[in-house]
């Protein structure tokens, strides 16, 4: 089985913290260097400094960028994808927050569908012609099994991790003949900022303790614990490897089978 993916280079969003940055060690432990994407400069500098580089010819590097300035994500991923060719994407981002769908707002919808799809798009745009080109391609999307089941008090997000993974079957229609392929890892319960934020909502709302709400999140997923983040980001790397290569449009749930659907 080739794993191997030395000579590549990974783009990894949102990869300061959580899944993104497990995902970037898995990648560099694969022999990928790894560009990080965040906003925040001091902790992509910390980051950069724990991603592995077993093999001397690695490069880590990272570029500053703010998802919620979508015009700016532009102007930086196109003058990137001027001076390097990327061969992995990692889209990731941080849901939008808590809710029911009827109460939120339409700002809240425009505002997610573009930190979510448009940089996808835009980030798409700019690196697959450079794929086409190195006859490799892997576009790897962490959305959610929302996707499959939504998600209760998660209105906004349900909605828009629905339109990413229809946007992202398309996509990989599209571009499979070059071979690029274009998947979606969809984490279950991985003990991330984004999952303590919602146990924390969910207990006040239901007047228990966090540890309450836990266990009762946990009681629900068939393998009886709450996931590493490095257990999803071990799909993601592997999907991204050639062998892998055979694999594409689909979506992989990564949730102990919590998910109540094939």
């Amino acid at each position: 089985m080739n794993l191997d993916l030395t000579g590549k280079r990974a783009i990894v969003c949102g990869s300061t913290q959580g899944i993104g940055k497990a995902s970037a060690i898995e990648l560099a432990l694969l022999g990928a260097s790894i560009t990080l994407v965040a906003r925040d400069k001091e902790k992509l500098k910390t980051v950069l400094k724990e991603i592995p580089s077993p093999n001397p010819k690695q490069a880590h590097t990272y570029l500053v960028i703010d998802f919620n300035f979508p015009d700016n994500l532009k102007v930086a991923i196109e003058k990137y994808a001027g001076k390097e060719t990327v061969h992995i994407l990692i889209n990731n981002t941080g849901g939008p927050p808590a809710g029911s769908v009827l109460d939120a707002t339409t700002d809240e919808f425009i505002h997610a569908f573009s930190n979510h799809l448009l940089c996808n798009q835009i980030l798409v745009q700019a690196l697959v012609p450079k794929m086409k080109k190195a006859g490799y391609g892997r576009i790897i999307n962490i959305i959610s099994t929302s996707v499959k089941v939504p998600i209760r008090g998660l209105g906004v997000s349900n909605s828009i991790r629905g339109a990413v993974a229809n946007w992202s079957k398309t996509l990989s229609n599209e571009v499979g003949p070059f071979g690029i392929t274009v998947n979606n890892v969809l984490p279950g319960t991985a003990m991330t900022g984004r999952l303590e934020s919602i146990l924390k909502t969910k207990a006040e709302k239901s007047n228990k303790t966090f540890e309450e709400a836990k266990k009762e999140m946990i009681s629900e997923i068939p393998v009886g614990r709450i996931a590493d983040a490095s257990e999803v980001a071990a799909a993601v790397a592997f999907l991204a490897t050639p062998a892998a290569g055979y694999i594409n449009g689909i979506n992989v749930p990564v949730d102990g089978g919590r998910t109540g659907s094939l």
